[in-house]
């Protein structure tokens, strides 16, 4: 068993933590993506609302996965923490067309939890996820 770890440019730097580790297994890779925020390129969180911070941290995410090799389609498990759950319940529809362009229309098992605050003060919701990313003809 090896593990690889992976942090794409695009994303703000990580500090005490990795964007990406992937597992190898006989089929592919195992992908255990971090908790990824509305986190722009410089560290700064972007957004006003939950749905515009809901898009940035899933395009972090899929940004993540996508330097592993991987796609929306092999995400098995993603949970969402929210400071505000009914915030998050009240934009439901809007958040799930933000998930269907993103993300397409598969979805993963998925979770959401009631967070009192996250890592950085002004984030409202933070998403993490696995993957499973099968083995190319040349990996």
């Amino acid at each position: 068993m090896s593990l690889e770890r992976t942090n794409p440019a695009e994303l703000a730097p990580p500090s005490g933590f990795s964007h990406a580790v992937s597992v190898s297994a006989t089929d592919g890779r195992l992908v255990f993506l971090a908790g990824q925020t509305a986190l722009d390129g410089t560290g700064a969180v972007v957004g006003e609302t939950l749905v515009e911070q809901f898009e940035t941290a899933l395009g972090n995410l899929l940004t993540a996965l996508a330097a592993t090799g991987g796609s929306p389609a092999h995400l098995a498990r993603v949970t969402v923490y929210a400071t505000d759950v009914a915030d998050y319940r009240a934009h439901a529809a809007e958040l799930g067309r933000v998930w269907k362009r993103l993300a397409g229309r598969e979805y993963p098992a998925m979770a959401l939890i009631g967070a009192v605050r996250l890592w950085d003060e002004s984030a409202l919701v933070e998403v993490d996820g696995i993957a499973m990313v099968p083995r190319t003809p040349t990996s």
